[in-house]
């Protein structure tokens, strides 16, 4: 019996050590060093080891067959081998990098990103509407940023000595057509949207995504909140009108409302306008949003809908005629936005929407009249499929179809009629691609066709980022940009081709410890820009493609909210050299829109003991180029600088309610945008001229903004 024992027990071990494998191998990242502490272990089973020192495993198992083998460590993505057992000896495995989207590099030549949740955010949603001049239009605090132009009697983005035409703006990735308020000539006009509704801002000054088209200069992306946190009301009273807000959540979906009323009367009847402008009937407009949400399991719907209706009657100084010109404005717009993403399991992105927009203006010059009405709208499809870390996809197609008509009716009611209608066709595709977490690439290209043009265009748009420390990161970026004429072109002729530029951008990025700094040095060349022959475009005129420019120049920004206590400040800087042939340019020349430096200075302070904000913003901009017809030279004499000293002042009257106040241009600066020169020479044989100033020297507001929510905290200071 005990032999018997013995025998088994022998026969046992003899088995045992027959079935026993040993696995074995070395660990290291792609540049060879050993990896030590890497978790090595066969799947499904308990059977493994942790690496040494010289990134080394070795370990033994019973199982037999095909087996698969996992490497897991911290900061390196896992890495799988399947084979039969007796193959998975002295490996040599290389472990790759594991992408951190925290810390990793990321693509940031030409964009501003304005976002809580984005974490190369230059700019947070508070500052967009915190800043001191302002009045809460998100358009004029991005002109405190680097790249863009002080224009002050025009309001628009004017971005790298790019028209305010060449920037177009986004909501949801769906195209804007008329996102500006409609006014008079030398009346700064203002964004048709208010914060209220929106998470976060894209601004990009160049380079930006082949997703985006038909800009040659900039675009601006808004993207409306996905799910409000609470319910709640925001209420308004100002000197200049009144507004009223509300968010209703009913389970997963939403709605959330802005309604405002702003007439300017109140303000007109206390601070006289500048001697060239008399108002017959101040600017008045009635505008609403409101943005409708629906959150499913693994999908979003959104629907997105803006109102305004804007009127105002002014006279005018002009030159050339001993009255006043009268000019009367109406103007209705209608926007719809409606997008649907849906996530599905595969890594894979659906994304649906559309927009449409119409728009009329009733426009009154002396005794003429001339109406306008568009329609335009935009189709959208694109899926983006993440195939791994490393790689993502990104494409679509898209279509713009515009119809525009014109009427102009003169004082003796002879009629003349302009129109045109176009279907633009567009297809887009993009990847990202992450070699480490310090370089990354994107590469895309982007195709248009324009029906009524007959044109087709392809264009290229490549991104390379380098993060050459933890904080600092080096971008640069190329593309070709491409965009039809404009309406007041089209409406005449469109036997055109696109107009054309291409972007090289150079930019270095610090983030660490409260403080930004960004530096960027760029090119831009400008081909087939419109030339014609007349003063303005007209039915009669001469059109060709034979125009040109170049814009260059260094964008500097500085960022600190750390060094001092309750302090935010930020300081912008933009060199720009600039010169264009185009529209009825007689040679190259700088235009009036581009000065060559730009400086901001914006400073938020918090007093904890007043619970008051106090901020102020200053501007600078050197003198602009204008015309004089008394020299021999075109466009080669400047207007003086230009300066504005702008503060504010948000006082908490308990946590939800603020009394705020602020003064445009307190210190009154005498700017002057341009001259106008008269058409024919007086007895001396000299062109008189007359200075074109703003409509007001300085501009003051009150308000009162009272929040009503669930939290009972809730506030509008990131309204203001």
């Amino acid at each position: 019996m005990i032999k018997q024992f013995f025998f088994l027990l022998l026969f046992g071990c003899i088995q045992y050590s027959i079935a026993q494998t040993t696995v074995s191998g070395i660990v290291t990242d792609t540049k060879d060093v050993p990896i030590m502490g890497a978790n090595v272990y066969l799947e499904g089973t308990y059977d493994g080891a942790s690496t040494d020192e010289n990134g080394k495993f070795s370990f033994e198992t019973a199982e037999s067959g095909t087996q698969t083998l996992v490497i897991s460590m911290l900061s390196y993505e896992t890495y799988y081998q399947a084979g039969d057992l007796s193959f998975l000896k002295d490996l040599k495995i290389k472990l790759k990098e594991a992408m951190n989207t925290l810390t990793g590099v990321t693509l940031t030549a030409g964009t501003f990103e304005a976002g809580d949740n984005s974490k190369v955010s230059v700019l947070k949603p508070l500052d967009i509407v915190t800043t001191a001049g302002a009045a809460g239009d998100f358009v004029a605090a991005l002109q405190t940023l680097p790249g863009t132009s002080t224009v002050s009697e025009d309001g628009r983005l004017f971005v790298r000595g790019g028209a305010a035409g060449e920037t177009q703006v986004f909501i949801d990735g769906l195209r804007v057509f008329q996102p500006f308020n409609a006014t008079a000539n030398n009346i700064p006009t203002r964004g048709r949207f208010s914060p209220f509704l929106f998470k976060g801002i894209t601004f990009s000054t160049g380079g930006y995504s082949a997703e985006y088209g038909q800009a040659l200069s900039s675009v601006l992306l808004l993207n409306t909140t996905d799910v409000p946190d609470q319910e709640k009301t925001d209420i308004s009273l100002m000197s200049v009108g009144g507004g009223l807000g509300h968010t209703e959540i009913w389970g997963d979906q939403s709605l959330s409302f802005n309604s405002s009323y702003i007439n300017l009367a109140p303000y007109e009847a206390l601070i006289p306008s500048n001697q060239g402008v008399q108002w017959n009937s101040p600017f008045e407009a009635v505008s609403g949003e409101a943005v409708f949400r629906s959150k499913g399991t693994k999908s979003l719907f959104k629907l997105y809908t803006g109102f305004t209706h804007s009127n105002l009657d002014i006279d005018q100084e002009d030159i050339n005629l001993d009255e006043f010109v009268n000019f009367r404005l109406k103007n209705n717009n209608l926007y719809f936005n409606s997008s649907y993403k849906h996530f599905f399991d595969t890594n894979l992105t659906l994304t649906t929407g559309a927009s449409i927009s119409f728009d009329k203006n009733a426009i009154g010059i002396l005794t003429n009249s001339l109406d306008t009405q568009e329609t335009a709208s935009h189709l959208k499809i694109k899926i983006k499929k993440g195939f791994s870390n490393r790689f993502s996809l990104n494409a679509g197609l898209e279509h713009f179809i515009t119809d525009y008509e014109e009427t102009f009716t003169s004082a003796d009611n002879a009629a003349f009629e302009s129109d045109y209608k176009d279907h633009l066709t567009a297809g887009f595709a993009e990847a990202d691609v992450f070699f480490s977490n310090r370089l990354a690439m994107k590469v895309g290209a982007r195709a248009e066709y324009s029906n009524s043009m007959q044109n087709f265009s392809v264009s290229p748009r490549i991104s390379l980022a380098y993060k050459s420390s933890d904080k600092g990161q080096f971008s640069l970026a190329y593309g070709g940009f491409n965009q039809n004429p404009l309406t007041e072109i089209l409406k005449f002729n469109q036997n055109l081709e696109t107009e054309k530029t291409t972007h090289y951008i150079l930019n270095y990025q610090f983030l660490g410890e409260g403080k930004t700094f960004r530096a960027e040095a760029y090119y831009k060349d400008y081909k087939d820009l419109i030339k014609f022959d007349t003063e303005i475009p007209l039915f009669n005129t001469n059109y060709d493609n034979s125009g040109s420019a170049y814009a260059t120049g260094l964008d500097i920004f500085w960022r600190d909210n750390a060094s001092v206590k309750n302090l935010d400040y930020w300081i912008s800087y933009s060199y720009l050299d600039t010169k264009r042939d185009y529209r009825n340019f007689r040679e190259e020349a700088t235009p009036n829109f581009a000065p060559k430096h730009n400086f901001s200075l914006v400073t938020k302070y918090f007093v904890t003991d007043w619970r008051s904000q106090i901020g102020f913003s200053f501007t600078h901009a050197a003198g602009r180029p204008y015309d004089n017809p008394n020299t021999s030279g075109f466009l080669d004499e400047k207007t003086k600088a230009f300066n504005n000293l702008s503060v504010n002042w948000a006082y908490l009257i308990s946590p939800q309610k603020i009394l705020y106040v602020s003064v445009n241009n307190v210190l009154g600066f005498n700017n002057i945008n341009n001259y106008q020169y008269a058409d024919t020479s007086n007895v001396n044989g000299s062109f008189d001229r007359r200075a074109i100033r703003p409509a007001a020297d300085s501009f003051f507001f009150v308000g009162f903004f009272w929040t009503l929510s669930d939290d009972k905290k809730s506030n509008q200071l990131d309204n203001l």
